[in-house]
């Protein structure tokens, strides 16, 4: 199997696959000459080209530490929905420079509305009058991973890379065994592969525990223009919410979180799964039915919602030696406050940081990684643990309970401003790169 990397800027297309241009070619091992392969030393490597793997590599970039991004599949994942950032996410894709290309594929949203299932709203917010600085877009995931992929310099992801084993080489470094019997020696490893990040069951890290609920999703397309104002609109029932937000002028993202007391089977029948989201809003506001209509059978997916609680003496600390975790790897948390790429975007600004002052002379890289996962941990378990009563709350499928949320909890108590906090986030702009 060939190593293919990438090469050049990506199209705009979020429904096809990225052609990559072949430029070299990992060795091959030829049994018939020798039983032992001959591993390609790098210094720094990246495993995963998701949202964290390609944010942290370009933070290193533009701090002028080259690395090598492993990615298991022949090309960029360009597979999902949307996502929402808020102004801590903005605030690291300028510190990387990307934010202004991306702001202008995508809408500002304005507010958000709350209704039940009715069609009643529950509240509306303003976000310039309760959260003002606050900023908030939907992007799509394919496009938000083509732009940090095209600042990359060449020969910088390799493609159907997938890490089969790890393996520690005492001083050598750690040692990465491909599925197709090539071999990596890094002398450091960035684990950013998702929530069954390999890096991360070699750490010691516990599997994620599902939530007790799934996620539908999708991306409505309106080839004239799509109806609804900038907002972020919820609805919620009992054991399940929906919700909708204008992407693009064309574009509108949806989602239906729905209890269920166990996985179940695994379908990739996207058309199935339409079927499926579509029976769960059958008596729902005709908006967010339109929506569901409005979206192509390939763009559904379902997620079973997962988090990992990062408990203090029993959870293995962000890195171990000169390796560490980053983003859905470390902390995988539920979308519930929107903050799950978020998170991952400030992680990796945070450990270049503190990487490639290690690398330019300063703490060892060892120290320099356990100060990232010192600085990063408190933020990050009070949000997985936010995130998670947030969602126990918003999945009461107790009719006396859901009764007072709709008729005193949101109405009356939800405040906006304070409830956005933590979407506060400085870091200093990363400019212009040094060296590659």
């Amino acid at each position: 199997m060939s190593m293919r990397t990438l090469t050049a800027p990506f199209s705009s297309s979020s429904s096809i696959r990225l052609p990559t241009r072949e430029v070299t070619k990992r060795r091959s091992l030829n049994p018939r000459a020798s039983s032992t392969p001959i591993p390609r030393k790098e210094h720094v490597v990246i495993v995963g080209a998701g949202i964290a793997g390609l944010a942290t590599a370009l933070s290193l970039h533009r701090l002028g530490v080259r690395s090598l991004v492993l990615e298991q599949g022949d090309s960029l994942r360009t597979g999902g929905t949307s996502l929402t950032l808020f102004k801590n996410g903005w605030r690291v894709l300028d510190a990387i420079g990307v934010g202004d290309e991306l702001r202008d594929k995508f809408l500002q949203i304005q507010g958000l509305v709350m209704r039940s299932v009715d069609g009643r709203e529950l509240r509306s917010f303003s976000f310039e009058k309760e959260a003002p600085g606050q900023e908030v877009r939907a992007v799509e995931r394919s496009l938000l991973l083509e732009t940090l992929s095209s600042r990359l310099p060449p020969n910088s992801i390799a493609f159907s890379s997938k890490v089969q084993s790890i393996s520690r080489q005492g001083t050598e470094g750690t040692l990465l065994e491909h599925d197709d019997g090539t071999q990596t020696l890094a002398e450091i490893v960035i684990g950013c592969e998702g929530i069954r990040s390999p890096v991360a069951k070699w750490m010691g890290f516990s599997e994620p525990k599902y939530v007790g609920y799934c996620a539908l999703r999708g991306l409505g397309f309106y080839p004239e223009g799509q109806p609804f104002e900038a907002k972020v609109n919820y609805i919620y029932g009992r054991g399940i919410r929906a919700g909708f937000v204008p992407v693009s002028q064309k574009k509108v993202y949806w989602f239906i979180c729905f209890n269920r007391p166990s996985l179940g089977q695994r379908t990739l029948d996207t058309s199935f799964l339409k079927k499926q989201a579509l029976e769960l809003m059958r008596s729902w506001p005709p908006e967010i039915l339109d929506v569901i209509r409005s979206t192509p059978d390939d763009v559904v997916v379902k997620t079973p919602l997962v988090d990992r609680w990062l408990w203090p003496g029993l959870s293995p600390p962000a890195s171990a030696g000169k390796a560490a975790v980053v983003g859905d790897a470390w902390h995988p948390m539920t979308p519930n406050l929107g903050q799950g790429a978020c998170c991952a975007l400030e992680d990796s600004v945070i450990l270049a940081g503190k990487l490639a002052a290690a690398l330019k002379g300063g703490e060892s890289v060892e120290a320099a990684l356990r100060a990232y996962g010192r600085e990063r941990w408190a933020r990050i378990f009070t949000l997985t643990a936010r995130a998670n009563l947030v969602g126990s709350l918003l999945q009461w499928d107790n009719p006396v309970a859901c009764g007072v949320r709709d008729s005193a909890v949101i109405p009356w108590l939800v405040r906006l401003g304070p409830f956005l906090e933590h979407t506060n986030f400085e870091c200093e702009l990363m400019g212009p790169v040094a060296s590659t």
